[in-house]
């Protein structure tokens, strides 16, 4: 849950305040809400099967790696514009409390976090972001209440009516990174695996025991993930509040080299310098932090699916298939091939890219934008592997079908409309 302030929540979160004030309150709480069914089922194909999406992905009927395809080609584009965005807004940061031009400081942000991720020793700075990270969504909340919203416009907020001259550029990014993109939904299921949730455990169900043993495990499946949406619920809300009360009615909003300047102002203008200073120092962690998460995560996803495009039945979803030395040597090449894709794919691209564009949140924009057209596409898959690979008393129910199925329509018909915009 703390990990989860990312761009959706520490930086799209106050623009949208600052634009529009509470008047798309109704969309935050409905796409938050409706990722919590689509998290779900992804979690119960993780937990009743043993293994990650998109291994499921891969054994789909059709043409050989399709789905693959379709899924990592988009994401792809993610990754790079993403990591490109994350690195600039987190230089800017930097550069106000330190020299330096705001662009060599992004190339070290991305430069140190890869020395991190190909080594596999970031433990401790993961640790020190978790920590500065629920300081920072404590800080917001305590803000967020000492500020206090108008309650007139923010219960106005929540009937569903779009704003006069609403610019879905800024909307459709704001949706697709709340909470979790297309991506980090796939990263759930091998988040899931890797703790030995369900079937990771001891295998699929065979027996009415081994069901009845999974559907425990769904149940602790569906409490981690109802912590964690309720959690980023109320500190995405209350960082709508500080973007609406604080930013604006000043006419501030955070945009590109300024990022880091104008979220500082969020406690600045509730607790001084000490609040501006500790708030820039919460924007370079987190968003540092997430350059981290991200190419671990884009790094394990694209080789895995690298290796499943070579071999769609292989392994068990989780990096390595078959058993012995086959096994050992399947997964060291996986391992080569994550550190080669951190280096040239998530290193090497988004640094040539912001270099090339410099505009972070034009970059965090487009990103975001493919992020959420891509969230229908991930839901309507895993739908149709739970009702198709999983026991019959452990598929979705007809309202869980339902439910998620209006999410993906959610988050398609936003989609739509930002097509039909931009022509």
């Amino acid at each position: 849950m703390v990990s989860a302030a990312g761009s959706g929540e520490l930086l799209f979160t106050p623009r949208v305040g600052s634009l529009y004030g509470y008047t798309l309150l109704w969309a935050l709480l409905l796409a938050v809400t409706l990722k919590w069914f689509i998290n779900r089922e992804i979690g119960r194909y993780a937990v009743c099967t043993g293994r990650n999406l998109l291994a499921g992905f891969a054994g789909l009927p059709g043409p050989r790696g399709w789905a693959i395809w379709l899924i990592v080609l988009p994401q792809l584009l993610v990754a790079v514009a993403t990591l490109s965005g994350l690195a600039g807004a987190a230089a800017t940061a930097l550069v106000l409390g330190l020299p330096g031009d705001v662009r060599w400081w992004a190339v070290a942000s991305v430069a140190v976090a890869t020395a991190l991720v190909v080594r596999g020793r970031y433990r401790t700075v993961e640790r020190v972001a978790t920590i500065m990270a629920l300081g920072l969504a404590v800080a917001t909340v305590a803000a967020a209440i000492a500020v206090g919203p108008d309650l007139g416009p923010f219960a106005a907020g929540l009937v569903p009516v779009t704003p006069e001259h609403v610019d879905l550029a800024e909307v459709l990014p704001w949706l697709g990174f709340m909470l979790s993109g297309a991506a980090g939904m796939i990263w759930y299921s091998y988040w899931i695996r890797a703790r030995g949730y369900g079937a990771a455990r001891s295998g699929p169900p065979v027996t009415d025991e081994d069901a009845l043993r999974l559907r425990g495990w769904l149940r602790q499946m569906t409490l981690d993930n109802t912590v964690a949406v309720v959690g980023t619920l109320i500190i995405t809300v209350a960082f709508l509040v500080l973007g609406t009360e604080l930013l604006r009615p000043r006419a501030l909003v955070p945009e590109e080299n300024e990022t880091a300047r104008v979220l500082g102002r969020l406690l600045g203008e509730v607790w001084g310098p000490v609040g501006f200073w500790f708030m820039v120092v919460a924007v370079f962690v987190g968003f540092w932090d997430t350059i981290l998460s991200d190419q671990d995560g884009f790094g394990r996803m694209f080789a895995s699916g690298a290796r499943l495009l070579r071999n769609p039945g292989g392994g068990s979803g989780g990096g390595s298939g078959g058993d012995g030395r086959g096994a050992n040597q399947e997964a060291a090449g996986e391992r080569r091939l994550r550190r080669w894709i951190v280096l040239v794919v998530l290193a090497a691209a988004p640094t040539a890219l912001y270099l090339l564009v410099g505009e972070p949140v034009t970059l965090l924009k487009a990103a975001g934008a493919i992020e959420a057209a891509h969230i229908p596409v991930v839901t309507g898959l895993t739908l149709y592997l739970n009702h198709r690979h999983l026991p019959r008393h452990l598929r979705p129910t007809r309202f869980a079908t339902a439910a998620a199925s209006v999410a993906g329509l959610f988050f398609a018909g936003f989609t739509v409309f930002f097509l039909v915009e931009v022509l």
